[in-house]
């Protein structure tokens, strides 16, 4: 009787043993799963976040390039102008001069003004039509995630 007993003892620890070898095994998998989706979330969290960035830059980099250009141009047009009323003897080619300079300076401000206005409405499109629907894209493999979990 006590063999007996002593061996259902024996098998019953070899079959507990058994059940904690699947259970460590099935733990290191779901572990694995649980760490590439933290990542994918990341990475997509990342991607975005670049994306971003990207868009940022761009719109600094036109806005802050079409500042210098303006500061050349104006440098460049204010030059020619002092040049020109300093050296011309015609008083009326010195006003018709001053007048063009005036006219030459509102457009050449109004241009560049619609150049950054222009960079700040596609910045505006962009982070709308992209930025807008890679979030989306984000967002909603979440909530597909967390309805649906896949099956095994």
């Amino acid at each position: 009787m006590s063999l007996a007993s002593l061996i259902i003892a024996a098998g019953a620890l070899s079959f507990t043993y058994w059940q904690l070898l699947i259970c460590r095994r099935q733990t290191r998998i779901l572990n694995s799963h649980r760490i590439a989706a933290t990542s994918a979330v990341q990475k997509s969290r990342m991607d975005l976040l670049e994306v971003r960035n990207r868009a940022r830059l761009l719109e600094d980099t036109v806005s802050s390039g079409a500042s210098a250009v303006e500061k050349l141009h104006r440098s460049i047009s204010n030059t020619t102008f002092v040049l020109i009323d300093l050296f011309s003897r015609d008083e009326a080619f010195q006003q018709n001069a001053r007048n063009a300079q005036k006219t030459h300076d509102q457009t050449s401000q109004q241009i560049y003004r619609a150049v950054r206005t222009t960079n700040k409405a596609l910045h505006i499109l962009a982070d709308t039509l992209i930025i807008s629907k890679a979030e989306k894209k984000i967002v909603s493999r979440k909530t597909v995630s967390k309805k649906a979990p896949r099956e095994r």
